[in-house]
């Protein structure tokens, strides 16, 4: 028997037994925005299953079915969580969590759209495709469009993601401001990864806990300014993915 070396031994599908999810869906990274969330839904939204350590749920947004899952923590398991959500039915997908801003123009609780992601950690070199994955254009499209009005500052542009952040040292943070990029976090570049090869549409929304930029680690986690951003933005960002319909071909 002949084998495919590069074939993989455990293939993400849906099970005999498993409900299919809708097509749209979000990925929310922590349990507080998680929480939120939810409770945007005019119905609150049924909770489904788990995958892995997330929490899915199902509801009604707009007219449009939707899955939302969380929470989450970095690339490995954030594209375990994908994988699978994919596998189940999702096409359409906005990733929602925090990052450290690496410019003095992006401040705590702003709003970064990653336009792509310069690759620190270990799970989208797996993927066969482009070293710099990026969003989908018309669901980042749908995202901005969405945003006006809301009272947000939103800063588009690269994003570094990392697997270690105790070890985002000031020759990692001066490298990366060197090469224009905006903010660190722990999961987009593998996000991007699997969204190019599987054929989905994805998008990232950022908002900024923390600031690294002046080689100080300053943390903005209880800051009003924060809280309300990510408030402000679920609206916008259920929005933006019930508008999206899903394409003819990947």
């Amino acid at each position: 028997m002949r084998i495919d070396e590069d074939s993989p031994l455990i293939i993400p599908r849906r099970g005999r037994r498993e409900e299919p999810l809708p097509k749209a869906a979000v990925l929310v990274f922590t349990s507080q925005d998680l929480s939120l969330f939810t409770h945007c839904f005019s119905e609150y939204p049924e909770p489904v299953r788990k995958l892995f350590l997330a929490d899915v749920f199902v509801g009604t947004y707009g007219g449009v079915s939707m899955a939302v899952a969380g929470p989450m923590l970095g690339a490995p398991q954030s594209v375990m969580v994908l994988e699978k959500l994919i596998a189940l039915g999702a096409e359409t997908v906005v990733s929602v969590g925090w990052c450290g801003s690496l410019r003095s123009t992006v401040v705590v609780g702003d709003v970064v759209l990653p336009m792509g992601a310069v690759s620190e950690e270990g799970t989208s070199a797996h993927y066969p495709g482009k070293k710099r994955g990026g969003p989908s254009d018309r669901l980042v499209g749908a995202l901005k469009e969405a945003f006006q009005g809301e009272g947000l500052k939103v800063h588009e542009g690269e994003v570094w993601t990392t697997d270690a952040p105790f070890r985002e040292t000031a020759a990692k943070v001066l490298k990366h401001q060197g090469l224009g990029i905006l903010a660190v976090d722990m999961e987009t570049s593998a996000l991007f990864a699997v969204a190019g090869f599987r054929g989905i549409d994805l998008a990232s929304v950022l908002v900024v806990s923390d600031e690294l930029f002046t080689l100080k680690w300053k943390h903005g986690f209880r800051e009003p300014g924060f809280r309300r951003t990510r408030e402000l933005m679920i609206g916008p960002i259920l929005r933006s993915v019930s508008s999206i319909r899903p394409s003819a071909a990947p």
